[in-house]
């Protein structure tokens, strides 16, 4: 079997999940079941932002989200390094061939 596919809630939906924890007097749990979301997703988000907002060490969702683009970057030019080597390769063979 695959991997579990995530629902993609906007940066506003979460803030105001957390708030609601925070603010409302609610439980996570009672959040949680009230917006259709798991209590483990709210504490994430939860955790989440208190990094945003330097409260707590780790990255922020910025930091996360230039990390990924990074490793995106670095895996494309990897694959286009070894699509040149292979070329140069050929190339090399071609050429001592004539």
């Amino acid at each position: 079997m695959g991997k579990p596919i995530h629902a993609r809630y906007d940066p506003e939906f979460r803030a105001r999940a957390v708030e609601l924890v925070r603010a409302g007097g609610l439980s996570k749990a009672q959040v949680a079941r009230d917006l259709g979301i798991t209590p483990e997703t709210l504490r994430l988000w939860g955790k989440q932002a208190e990094i945003d907002a330097s409260r707590r060490d780790g990255l922020t969702t910025d930091e996360k989200a230039e990390l990924a683009r990074l490793r995106r970057e670095v895996a494309v030019l990897t694959e286009e390094r070894e699509i040149l080597k292979k070329a140069a390769a050929f190339f090399a063979r071609e050429s001592t061939t004539r």
